[in-house]
């Protein structure tokens, strides 16, 4: 598990926040019959990302990035390493 992965999960985690984002981390079940994963979704009207707490720390932090990307974060204080990883989002998806 990597210490740098880790800290932009709570970084990340922190800006979404900021947005308007609830995030929660949960143990998602895996049970016969369906697939469970993590990502952003609707709850009662509001914008929740659930991440699935027994995933590594890179994949943790694409599913954050996913859920933020294409929202506007420019007035929100970024490392440096997250805003790169952020524009390397968008470019890729556009």
């Amino acid at each position: 598990m990597s210490r740098r992965d880790e800290g932009l999960v709570e970084e990340l985690k922190e800006v979404a926040r900021r947005i308007g984002l609830k995030v929660r981390e949960e143990t998602l079940l895996r049970e016969v019959g369906y697939h469970v994963r993590s990502g952003r979704c609707r709850i009662r009207g509001e914008d929740v990302v659930i991440i699935d707490r027994n995933l590594p720390a890179a994949e943790r932090l694409q599913v954050l990035l996913d859920a933020v990307a294409g929202r506007d974060v420019e007035t929100h204080y970024l490392t440096p390493a997250l805003r790169q990883l952020l524009e390397r989002r968008s470019v890729s998806a556009a």
